[in-house]
């Protein structure tokens, strides 16, 4: 039977063997690890069988699977940290193995690790189910803790549905969301930064670097503890806190799942876990990421599936969390992980060269996620475009609810960089911000972490750039800034009106915050000067800072003040490469943009539904920062035009401001 994805792009049908052979293969692996009879949520409790764990009133069990060991204790506070023969590990079928203690012989905030033995050589080890890791201030050597407070953090808000149309994405990093010049806490981001992402209207955030990993400056994408919180942000009880508070106000939360590689790291990390190089990891040349100093997962064994999916659940079902953003989705389809391939035709995905075993993966990831929340989101950081990503997996994709539109930033970034105003051309505008599969949800977003790293520049001050130190203050009449705060906002809310489903904003971008992200590290003596957010900026009445954020503000009530915004279609009006105007309208909402640099324009007629407008946001508003150029009390009205009266359209004339972005409300629409 044909696929649906086949079925609605013609293009697939040479490829529809292969396709169909994967969908096969995800079906049979799905059957081969339920055994035919249990759900892929039952099989993936991994987290409640393995780790430590507390047997009621009874004691403690412990439990880990390392096939290649030969021995292994359990060391710790508890043993002075020296292998005791009362403390070994019995070792059970299927490579796993097995301690149970008395209750008085562990308490909470005991700290462990593992002692592994193995033919040639030994270890110690932080368990891989582990749970709590914290690391040594003075050493820095990383240990599991023994989390088990008397009083654990209960929920208040038992049950959250996600608001996902339209879905607006707050992205944020808990370490670097506070203006201090050290490493932020989740009670500090509850208290201080939760409150600014409800006032700007967003509904969900995207936290990054929450799995434990040892180095800061990997910005949590060299993770070591899959199972554990940061403990650098805070304890366990201090994240559940911070998710219930963000469901109290509506705010969904994702989290930035990072299972397309682990740190090479061995005593706190998965690299020869048991001693052995091939136990999660791929053997040989592809154990290695050429690019990212990691390991590879290998998802062609069902232990590594077990951990994996295991680990999806547990941070639903423990924290609450609402869905993932996968990250690495390019270096996991394919056996060179997408390096240096320009992906410019179908054969591309379908030639041979994709990891089949991570497809599958995938899929099962975002069944099994689907299966413990059906409200949940899974987004696809991917960027060679493969068809069915997002699509369901019973018709042959992969079963991603959205996919990130990664060459929406790099247009804008291209276009800033090497082309003058005056060749912005709408018609290319309009093809970047649209051109999607039309069985796709995509993410929109004109700039996220990546854009804002050191090396690289944030939108705003690719614009100003050095100007941003000296002319932000309220008065100052600067060119350079007024042009580069016009087009930022013009920038932002054609992409997010364009949103194919979701819009995402990284902390602080909304404000158009000056300078880079670095974190400490050796090169800058350690500093966290360039680790912060200076949300300061945004606060003082006399910077300009505020009037981008009260756009950005604006915008977003826009976007959700129309129902099912994201699901209707984006509908062309206009688009005038040489006046550099571009229109389009949605669920009776016209966005208009003039991105010419010199020229207004009066009386500018675009054919559009019939009836009368007001103008709802208009970038050129004094309250944005803007000239005040328009009279945004007017209602404008269309005019007759016999040619055009089966279509219902009529002329409408308006007067469009150089560098200036409106929206107006089709209010009566006449019959």
């Amino acid at each position: 039977m044909e696929l649906d994805i086949v079925k609605n792009d013609p293009w697939l049908s040479p490829y529809a063997p292969v396709i169909e052979r994967r969908h096969n293969q995800i079906l049979a692996k799905e059957k081969d690890l339920t055994g035919g009879k249990k759900t892929l949520s039952d099989f993936a409790d991994g987290y409640l069988y393995f780790g430590l764990h507390k047997t009621g009133k009874s004691g403690w069990v412990l439990r880990e699977w390392a096939p290649n060991a030969t021995e292994i204790y359990l060391i710790g506070e508890l043993t002075g940290w020296k292998e005791d023969e009362r403390y070994r590990l019995t070792r059970k079928d299927y490579g796993v193995w097995e301690i149970k203690l008395k209750e008085k012989e562990l308490k909470h905030g005991d700290l462990y690790k593992l002692s592994m033995h193995w033919d040639g050589g030994c270890g110690e080890r932080v368990p891989a189910w582990a749970t709590r890791v914290v690391q040594d201030e003075k050493t820095y050597i990383f240990s599991a803790q023994v989390w088990a407070p008397e009083k654990p953090y209960k929920f208040s808000k038992k049950s959250f549905t996600p608001k996902t149309d339209p879905l607006l994405i707050y992205e944020c990093h808990i370490g670097m969301a506070q203006e201090e010049e050290a490493i932020g806490t989740y009670d500090q981001f509850r208290e201080n930064v939760l409150p600014r992402v409800k006032e700007d209207g967003y509904n969900a955030i995207q936290i990054m670097a929450i799995q434990e990993h040892p180095y800061y400056g990997s910005f949590g994408y060299h993770v070591s503890g899959f199972f554990a919180p940061s403990s650098r942000f805070g304890t366990p009880d201090d994240l559940k806190r911070l998710i219930d508070e963000a469901h109290k106000n509506g705010i969904s939360v994702i989290m930035d799942i990072v299972h397309s590689h682990a740190v090479k790291n061995e005593i706190e990390g998965l690299g020869r876990y048991d001693g052995s190089y091939n136990q999660f990891f791929y053997e040989g040349a592809r154990r290695e990421h050429p690019a990212w100093d990691s390991l590879c997962f290998d998802y062609g064994k069902n232990e590594v599936l077990h951990f994996l999916l295991s680990n999806c659940k547990y941070w639903i079902e423990e924290f609450k969390f609402d869905g993932f953003r996968f990250d690495g989705v390019t270096s996991m389809l394919y056996y060179d992980h997408g390096l240096g391939k320009p992906f410019g035709s179908y054969d591309d995905y379908f030639n041979g060269g994709q990891d089949e075993n991570a497809i599958t993966y995938l899929a099962l990831a975002n069944k099994l996620i689907h299966q413990v929340n059906p409200k949940a989101i899974t987004i696809a950081e991917e960027m060679s475009g493969m068809p069915g990503l997002a699509t369901s997996i019973e018709s042959g994709g992969l079963g991603f609810d959205y996919r990130m539109a990664m060459g929406i930033p790099d247009f804008w970034i291209k276009t800033i960089k090497e082309k003058k105003d005056e060749d912005w051309h709408p018609t290319a505008i309009f093809w970047e911000l649209t051109n999607r599969r039309a069985d796709e949800k995509t993410v929109n977003y004109a700039e996220s972490h990546d854009q804002a790293l050191v090396g690289d520049k944030t939108i705003i001050f690719r614009l100003i750039d050095d100007q941003m130190y000296w002319h932000m203050t309220k008065g100052d009449n600067n060119m350079t800034v007024e042009r580069g705060t016009a087009l930022h906002k013009m920038i932002r809310l054609v992409t997010a009106a364009t949103n194919g489903g979701a819009y995402l904003n990284f902390m602080g971008n909304e404000f158009g915050h000056p300078e880079w992200i670095d974190f400490p590290r050796e090169g800058n003596g350690w500093s966290y000067k360039y680790a912060r957010r200076q949300w300061s900026l945004v606060d003082r009445e006399e910077l300009k800072y505020g009037y981008l954020n009260e756009f950005d503000k604006a915008m977003i009530a826009v976007i959700k003040s129309v129902p099912h915004f994201s699901s209707s279609p984006v509908v062309k009006i206009w688009d005038n490469d040489g006046d550099q105007v571009l229109a389009f309208m949605r669920k009776g909402l016209l966005f208009v943009f003039n991105f010419n640099p010199t020229k207004s324009f009066t009386d500018y007629g675009m054919l559009v539904p019939k009836g009368s407008y007001v103008t709802i946001l208009d970038s050129d508003s004094e309250k944005f920062g803007g000239f005040n150029r328009l009279d945004d009390g007017l209602t404008h009205f269309t005019g007759f035009d016999p040619l055009y009266k089966k279509d219902k359209k009529e002329w409408l004339k308006l007067y469009l401001p150089a560098r200036t972005a409106l929206v107006l409300k089709l209010q009566r629409n006449s019959k």
